[in-house]
This record gives C-alpha cells, sequence and structure tokens, in this order.
C-alpha cells in the first residue's frame, strides 16, 4: 500500500469557506482588502478592542486565555445577554463557538493587500432552512463587515495617555500637585464648617436637651446648677 499520496493544504480563506458551506452559515463574505496582512489581522485579532466595532449587536467582547490557540470568551448584547465561547485564534484564523453560534474570520496575503473572509452562523440542525433563506441578507452584512475592518486601521489607535497618567485614573500627580497652594499665594480664608451650631451651656442646653449631660434632670443637677 503507497503512503505517498500528495496532500495539499488549504490557505485560511478556503478553510473558512468549507466550514460555511458545511454549516450553512447565513453569513460568508471574501473579499479583497487594499491593506496589508498585518495591518488587517492586527485589527480581526484584537477580539475584546475591535470586535465589538465590527458587530453592531455585540457591547463587549472578553477573552481569557488558556493554551496554545485556545481562549475562553464571554459575548455581551446590548441588552445585557451574555454566551460563553471557545476562541481558536492565530495568524490568519479566528473561529468562535457558542453553544448556539459559531463565527469566524481568516486573511491570507495576496500581493499588496489581503483576502478576508468573515463567517457567522447557527450550529442547530433545525436552522438550515431559515439560514438558505436569509443568506443573501447574511453576505452584504459579511460584507459590511469586511468593510468595518478594513476602515479601522485608518482610525488609528486609541490614544496613549500623558506621563504621570494612568488609564484607569486619569488624574496625574502633576495636574495635583498643581492645585496645591504655592510659597508666595496667600493662605486660605478660614472658613466655618458646616452643620455646627454655637456651644450651649448652662440653662439653655438644659431647655433644648431636656436633660444635663450624662442624663441628669433638673431634680439631679444639684446646687451648683444654674436651673432655677
Amino acid at each position: 500500500m503507497n503512503l505517498n499520496w500528495p496532500t495539499a493544504e488549504l490557505d485560511p480563506v478556503r478553510r473558512l469557506r468549507v466550514t460555511a458551506a458545511g454549516l450553512h452559515a447565513v453569513m460568508y463574505a471574501e473579499t479583497h482588502a487594499d491593506l496589508p496582512m498585518a495591518d488587517m489581522w492586527a485589527v480581526a485579532s484584537d477580539l475584546e478592542g475591535e470586535l465589538p466595532h465590527l458587530v453592531p449587536t455585540l457591547r463587549a467582547f472578553h477573552c481569557h486565555p488558556l493554551s496554545g490557540d485556545r481562549q475562553l470568551a464571554w459575548a455581551y448584547g446590548p441588552l445585557g445577554h451574555r454566551a460563553r465561547f471557545d476562541v481558536r485564534l492565530r495568524t490568519g484564523w479566528c473561529l468562535m463557538q457558542s453553544r448556539h453560534v459559531v463565527g469566524g474570520m481568516a486573511a491570507v496575503a495576496e500581493g499588496s493587500g489581503t483576502q478576508f473572509a468573515v463567517l457567522g452562523g447557527l450550529r442547530r440542525p433545525w436552522s438550515v432552512p431559515v439560514q438558505r433563506a436569509l443568506r443573501p441578507l447574511g453576505h452584504s452584512r459579511g460584507l459590511l463587515m469586511v468593510e468595518r475592518a478594513a476602515r479601522r486601521p485608518a482610525c488609528g489607535a486609541p490614544p496613549q495617555p500623558e506621563a504621570g497618567l494612568s488609564p484607569r485614573n486619569p488624574r496625574s500627580t502633576t495636574a495635583l500637585s498643581a492645585r496645591q497652594p504655592s510659597q508666595h499665594s496667600a493662605p486660605p480664608t478660614p472658613t466655618t464648617p458646616r452643620n455646627t451650631r454655637p456651644l450651649l451651656t448652662g440653662r439653655k442646653w438644659a431647655l433644648t436637651r431636656g436633660t444635663w449631660p450624662g442624663g441628669l434632670g433638673k431634680e439631679q443637677a444639684g446646687p451648683d446648677s444654674d436651673l432655677s
């Protein structure tokens, strides 16, 4: 028996195309983007930062690395619902699967640009007729997703915090120290604390409280009191 059969490896875009056909996916689209592979995949692989910009129905996507190219992710919708996803992510290939939904992205370098593909569909057998009927709409939605991904590098990365600033605490120590009075500035004007009353002693204190300090009444105050 001859085991030296020739083998052919599918590139990531072709693999995603085969996956979409096997799933009868409602959304599959691929097109050429006039951007280098590194720029396109920098957007696609940043699932936490960029995926909510590519998928309008996604509010947040949080990933937790596991081993190798595997990740555990939680997707949050605009109405508060969430779903757990198993993610396989490596250069040019991303496949995300939850209990009911599968999504994916793939990219290969093509000349000076990139061939980019996206996938979205349901994993349930009963959904096949519905997905087939909605495939034209899914194709147009997929092309919009690819277009958004191609526009993201032009938007640029979010601005980095200045020196002395923290992303979680944007108030720098320099800004705080600028508020401190200098040695040559006038001393602050003293202010009266709020919600304070002048001290009451003797008869006035007793009339407002009814008793003396320590719970003493009029008959227990003693001869030194001025309650008469």
